[in-house]
């Protein structure tokens, strides 16, 4: 399923690298920017929710939340978000459903990994409906920044 802006975007209830559990309506009423990533640990990934971790106040500023979502268990995201001091929720699509619905999940992925989730953003207004939607089909890519924040400008 492909995801373009206008749609109402898949709701989802997930675990966070603290356990709690946390669910797309959490965000109700505010601009939420959704990435899903491949894999915890890994050096792109690692540098796409850094970069996300510096610039957090812009977000901040723009009224969004930022979420990061991955197949990775909850444990080794708790690991993750700590090592790289991470300050937004990571969570643990395990079961790989709504990276699925978000047309974001790689069947094959390499050496061999079935089921990970594409590297992708998305940006969701405060109605739920997406305003932005990219998602790259090579992992070794970084979501535009920019137009995510040219994005969320125009909802202000």
């Amino acid at each position: 399923m492909v995801l373009t802006i206008g749609n109402k975007a898949p709701s989802f209830k997930l675990r966070a690298s603290d356990t709690s559990e946390v669910s797309l309506e959490s965000y109700q009423g505010k601009n939420l920017v959704i990435l899903f990533f491949p894999l915890a640990f890994t050096s792109v990934c690692t540098t796409e929710l850094c970069t996300m971790r510096d610039d957090i106040t812009s977000y901040s500023d723009l009224n969004a939340d930022v979420i990061a979502i991955s197949v990775d268990s909850p444990f080794t995201l708790a690991k993750f978000k700590e090592e790289n001091n991470l300050n937004f929720p990571l969570l643990s699509d395990f079961n790989k459903e709504v990276s699925r619905s978000y047309g974001s999940l790689y069947e094959d992925f390499v050496l061999g990994l079935k089921g990970v989730s594409k590297r992708s953003a998305f940006v969701i207004d405060p109605e739920g409906k997406i305003q932005y939607a990219e998602v790259l089909e090579n992992a070794g890519e970084i979501p535009n920044f920019n137009a995510i924040n040219e994005t969320l400008k125009s909802l202000s």
